[in-house]
């Protein structure tokens, strides 16, 4: 696969994945989801994602104002703006 064909591939990809936060699946109206590492090949066209291929297409959902997680098995996608009001840590509580 060209480059060119690649990074269209990942754009398009992660296109679809940001979209499906908002449609209603799975009991909820929107929100994070879940997607097994079979229906991103799939979605990808690929037969393996390797760990470049999964850092560009968290680059491309971050670019979205989404994060992806890899789990092996499957992938989260979560909104960026999930983390925003989580609370911080600082040196007080390290110690």
């Amino acid at each position: 696969m060209c480059e060119a064909t690649h990074d269209r591939a990942i754009e398009a990809c992660a296109e679809r994945l940001a979209r499906l936060y908002g449609r209603s699946f799975g009991g909820k109206p929107s929100g994070r989801y879940r997607i097994s590492a079979k229906l991103l090949r799939q979605l990808m066209g690929r037969r393996r994602l390797y760990e470049d291929d999964m850092r560009a297409l968290s680059r491309a959902l971050y670019e979205r104002g989404f994060v992806l997680i890899d789990m092996d098995s499957f992938a989260v996608v979560m909104s960026v703006n999930t983390f925003v009001n989580y609370r911080r840590v600082n040196e007080e509580a390290l110690t």
